[in-house]
């Protein structure tokens, strides 16, 4: 993440730190997440980019946060399209996968007594 004085506000912070935790989720040893990514802009790269956005909006809807238009928008969008037209329950699949991670990250945010 870049520091903090690097964003408009606290909100745009927490936002992109959402999209960002979302995609740590999908490491081996957290939920193993893996769409077959070999390159920059291919459909494994979509549909993660796709579970983060979501796994962001959830995160976000649970802390009383929005999401903002970023410029960077546009590209993921024309990703997540292609993968959309070839497969058409791929929003439903990245939105489960979404859920696990926002379940997931909560967990980190409840006291410990809470959690068990």
């Amino acid at each position: 993440m870049p520091p903090f004085e690097a964003f408009r506000d606290a909100q745009a912070y927490y936002a992109t730190l959402a999209h960002e935790a979302t995609h740590w989720t999908r490491h081996a040893t957290r939920l193993d997440r893996d769409f077959g990514r070999k390159r920059f802009g291919d459909d494994g790269y979509a549909r993660e980019e796709l579970v983060a956005e979501l796994g962001a909006a959830f995160l976000c809807a649970d802390l009383g946060l929005w999401l903002e238009d970023r410029a960077d928008h546009a590209a993921y969008i024309g990703h997540w399209l292609s993968v959309l037209k070839e497969d058409k329950r791929a929003v439903f699949a990245a939105a489960a996968h979404a859920q696990r991670a926002a379940d997931y990250l909560g967990r980190y945010s409840r006291p410990v007594e809470a959690a068990a």
